[in-house]
């Protein structure tokens, strides 16, 4: 008798790890059949500065960053949206301007020069056509309203060189619209930050509120007649950061029709990370700040010491999964539907603090497989992909054709 349990014991055993292997084989097919067929749309990277700072060539393989082309085709992007973005607490709006427009030249250069693997895209069926050529495309969004020195001029301009989204505060306040991460100063968006809202809406460049305060995402809804986008901003109610969105407002921005884009950086995902980022903030902006201060005078050595700073801190702080990752996507898509949530990874933009399993754009297809195994459906997996992404853009897309007579928006006009 106690043989006959054993093997019957040892049948179950068997059984289960076939069917364990089966599962694991179906689930791998699936996810190569997505990395063929799926439009990958990443919303929002930071590699920009690198590019124009360090001379970052996207072309060859790093050790260290987060993008480059190499990887960008193993980990099968199809379109990527670079952000302008000139430090808020050190430049004058005006500089700010100017250092837009040096890093919309850089990537513009770089795609330049690599005309067999980028394009440079400005709408959603550039990015189709680029996908059909086999080509990744490159996007151009701004990050930070100051960027415009509170002048629609200078919108127009940018939206006239290619850039499709703006952010409309980053850390700090611009004039007419306030941040999640300052001292209110316009109660939430102000008569102009409304008429640049409205700008963007004709002109059809992409409203992007992550990063501004609660009440201004409100008042932006109110405006707009268009979807709106947080292009990297995760969930309120799994990490308590400002930055990130609370289920109210995911809720708002799905009956809006917009697209929140989870964020990978770990300190947005993992309560316990942030907290322990918090009270390490000052002594580690201390070490950054030497190194800033070296990278203003050579850029190659001062972004060496700044990431050797990164390397001391991911080795300090907790070590967050990809699952916390996952949970972020589950939670959005939950509250805000499956139409309204795709991806917005910040890649080199997060001093390199990411789950581990996602440290850099080639590890994309982890991420896939991990929604795989949550039980999404492929369909469902495509929209979060890039599908919504591509929605949205086609929607601005559509009122800005519908608005093309409109007078251009004027603070000075009677």
């Amino acid at each position: 008798m106690r043989l006959r349990n054993r093997v019957l014991l040892l049948g179950v055993v068997l059984t289960m790890a076939v069917a364990g292997f089966g599962a694991k084989s179906a689930n791998q097919k699936r996810l190569e059949r997505l990395l063929k067929r799926a439009m990958i749309v990443d919303l929002h990277s930071d590699t920009t500065q690198l590019i124009l700072e360090e001379g970052y060539n996207l072309g060859e393989r790093h050790d260290y960053a987060q993008e480059d082309i190499p990887r960008m085709r193993e980990g099968r992007l199809g379109a990527q949206f670079f952000s302008l973005n000139p430090n808020v607490r050190r430049l004058t709006a005006l500089e700010s301007v100017k250092r837009g427009f040096d890093e919309l030249d850089a990537v513009r250069n770089e795609v330049r020069m690599h005309p067999q693997d980028l394009v440079f895209a400005t709408t959603a069926d550039d990015i189709v056509r680029a996908r059909r050529r086999k080509k990744i495309a490159i996007l151009i969004g701004l990050e930070g309203g100051h960027m415009i020195d509170s002048d629609p001029r200078v919108l127009r301009s940018f939206f006239e060189l290619g850039a499709r989204y703006m952010t409309l505060t980053h850390f700090l306040n611009t004039p007419w619209a306030d941040s999640s991460t300052d001292e209110p100063l316009s109660n939430g968006l102000s008569p102009l930050g409304r008429g640049i809202v409205a700008e963007m809406n004709r002109l059809g460049m992409m409203v992007d509120i992550s990063h501004v305060s609660d009440k201004t995402f409100y008042d932006v809804l109110e405006t707009t007649q268009a979807p709106v986008i947080a292009s990297h901003s995760s969930c309120r109610a799994l990490c308590d950061a400002a930055r990130n969105m609370s289920d109210d407002m995911l809720r708002a921005l799905a009956e809006n029709g917009g697209v929140v884009h989870i964020n990978f950086y770990a300190g947005y995902l993992d309560q316990k990370f942030w907290e322990e980022t918090q009270r390490l903030e000052e002594r580690r902006r201390r070490e950054q700040a030497a190194a800033e201060a070296l990278y203003a005078v050579d850029p190659r050595t001062g972004g060496a010491q700044l990431r050797e700073v990164n390397r001391k801190y991911r080795e300090i702080l907790p070590k967050v999964p990809l699952s916390k990752l996952l949970d972020h996507f589950d939670h959005a898509i939950r509250v805000a539907g499956i139409d309204h949530v795709g991806l917005g990874s910040d890649f080199d933009g997060v001093s390199d603090l990411l789950p581990v399993g996602m440290e850099d754009v080639s590890k994309l297809p982890a991420l896939i497989e991990g929604l795989i195994e949550r039980g999404y459906s492929d369909r469902d997996i495509e929209k979060v992909l890039g599908l919504n992404s591509l929605r949205v853009m086609r929607e601005v897309e559509r009122v800005a054709r519908e608005s093309r007579n409109e007078k251009p928006f004027s603070p000075t006009a009677p």
